[in-house]
């Protein structure tokens, strides 16, 4: 299999705190070596797993290219490993680009003139493709043809050109802002969701197979019990716990050095990590356990209110440290017990305030 890509920046993985689920192009270099190379491999999303088989089972014998699919989810959950799984068993090519970056119908066009037969088209975070792009994917996915136009004004034509058989695969973390004319063009969605304890074992324990380094069931536990349920993080942290054990332990990838390693880097046992506390430790020490409005609570960790947003609160309300309430975020009794603290009585007579207990 052949892969290209267009569009994808080289910025580092400045900004991103260990447990965030986004990815950089130094992190995508690191993950290429992780990941599975086939449906067999991939562990976990068995659901997902065995609708994909199905679709690209009854295409390969029709000898024909499957329908356009469309993987949703959370990001770090596999959506980019299943679209390089699918070009694997269709044996055919993959190209990737991402919805940044094609800001123009001429950015697509160039793309999806460029195809061969059967060719899989991967869209990365589709949802953010432009307009205009959007408009132009929408015929190319139905009739696989694309309008060139020619010329400028009263004097431009529009030149038809027909495109060979190709199947796109679109992955987004956003569903719902896909319009529902490109959503009804997918023949097969897939949603991955997290994963489970037990199936983020397996993939620490395959992943440290792949980097050559033996790993102790204890200790590839405890690196899958901090992982938020996502792969991509236990990946990352079990890299870092290699390092630890390479550089200040014995080599070693202990229970203890698994330890050890995620304390250095602030992880705790519940997967949160040093702003995630800060977010819960603000919540709760300066603003007595909240209401207070995002705005507010961002400026008093020092952070970007959209980082607080998109990185720290999805987790912090999925494992129910805080909720969010149209008076502002408000910490719940987990938080307050996780910093070791006693959450405050209700003063007497009145109502607790929404979302709290």
């Amino acid at each position: 299999m052949s892969a290209s890509t267009e569009g994808f920046d080289e910025a580092d993985d400045g900004g991103r705190t260990l447990t965030s689920a986004e990815s950089g192009a130094l992190e995508r270099a690191a993950e290429a070596a992780l990941r599975p190379k086939s449906l067999a491999d991939f562990v976990g999303q068995e659901v997902v797993r065995e609708q994909l088989s199905l679709v690209l089972d009854a295409a390969k014998g029709r000898g024909r290219a499957p329908e356009h699919m469309l993987l949703s989810g959370p990001p770090g959950l596999g959506k980019t490993t299943l679209a390089m799984i699918i070009a694997t068993e269709l044996s055919v090519p993959l190209r990737i680009t991402s919805g940044p970056a094609v800001q123009h119908a001429g950015d697509l066009a160039a793309i999806l003139s460029a195809l061969e037969e059967g060719e899989v088209l991967f869209i990365d975070e589709i949802h953010r493709l432009a307009r205009p792009a959007e408009e132009m994917l929408y015929i190319a996915m139905e009739d696989f043809r694309v309008d060139v136009v020619v010329g400028k004004g009263v004097g431009a034509t529009s030149i038809p050109l027909e495109l060979p058989p190709f199947t796109v695969v679109g992955a987004t973390t956003r569903a719902g802002l896909l319009p529902a004319p490109l959503r009804d063009r997918f023949g097969f969605t897939g949603h991955l969701d997290y994963y489970r304890a037990e199936e983020l074992h397996r993939v620490v324990t395959r992943s440290a197979g792949q980097l050559a380094v033996e790993i102790e069931d204890e200790a590839a536990g405890e690196i899958s019990s901090r992982s938020r349920g996502t792969p991509r993080i236990a990946n990352r942290l079990l890299r870092r716990v290699r390092d630890w054990a390479q550089v200040r332990g014995d080599g070693r990838l202990d229970l203890d050095a698994a330890r050890r390693a995620l304390d250095v880097y602030e992880v705790d046992a519940r997967g949160l990590d040093r702003l995630d506390r800060a977010v819960i430790s603000a919540l709760c020490k300066r603003f007595a356990g909240g209401p207070v409005g995002l705005s507010t609570l961002a400026v008093s960790v020092g952070e970007e209110t959209e980082t607080v947003e998109t990185v720290v609160e999805p987790y912090l309300v999925r494992e129910g440290f805080l909720t969010r309430t149209p008076r502002g975020r408000i910490a719940t009794p987990l938080a307050w017990s996780h910093l070791g603290l006693a959450a405050p009585e209700p003063a007497q007579g009145t109502t607790p305030p929404l979302g709290r207990f």
